[in-house]
């Protein structure tokens, strides 16, 4: 659902993916079990995020008659992960969407500025027509996320949204200043951040907690 105080952002909401959030959470969660929810939770995101692609009618042969049935029109979606926790939500996505293309962005914060700093980029050539989704597990200060946002626009992307599984007020506050064009999904809007620029209650640092380097 739409929250009142962020006109960009869609809390989500759907009992399943607050349950395995909870879990999620859980600091006794293993990197296994972690790493399997986060795939779980971004493909329920992704099947609500993909609701209002716009759809085509396709003739087909079924094994009793022909019939005009419905694909996705024009191109396809580009999935975009900010390394390295948002290679986390991909295989979930595209086991959905098994047509995405995927593109990469590498991005890390700067832990005293805790500013973003480049270091790689790489998307599909024609990326004119695509739309394009950002994978960012954790929104936290923003300044990564907004980041992104600006590379894919000056690279030509025309539809971007962000896909977070945990946001910060403060990190969704940065990026509708930014982008306030770019649509923000999450499944948690969490109270605030701490001095250290993580997200309360939170996750943890979901790249540690991916791939085992906490």
């Amino acid at each position: 659902m739409a929250h009142p105080r962020f006109p960009n952002l869609t809390v989500l909401d759907h009992p399943l993916i607050q349950h395995k959030l909870s879990l999620l959470r859980d600091r006794r969660t293993t990197t296994r079990d972690f790493t399997g929810l986060v795939g779980e939770i971004a493909m329920l995101m992704a099947y609500e995020v993909t609701k209002d692609l716009p759809l085509e009618p396709v003739v087909v042969e079924t094994p009793l008659e022909r019939m005009t049935g419905a694909q996705v029109a024009g191109k396809k979606l580009v999935l975009v992960p900010i390394l390295r926790a948002g290679l986390g939500m991909v295989d979930g996505i595209r086991q959905l969407v098994p047509s995405a293309r995927v593109g990469h962005i590498g991005l890390y914060r700067d832990e005293a500025t805790l500013q973003p700093v480049h270091y790689y980029f790489k998307i599909p050539k024609d990326g004119e027509g695509r739309d394009f989704l950002v994978l960012d597990p954790m929104l936290a200060t923003g300044g990564s996320a907004a980041a992104a946002c600006t590379a894919l626009k000056e690279a030509g992307a025309q539809r971007v949204r962000l896909l977070s599984l945990v946001a910060a007020p403060a990190g969704v506050q940065h990026l509708l200043d930014t982008h306030p064009d770019v649509p923000v999904v999450a499944a948690a809007l969490d109270r605030e951040l701490n001095a250290h620029g993580y997200i309360l209650p939170g996750l943890g640092d979901a790249g540690d907690r991916l791939f085992g380097t906490r």
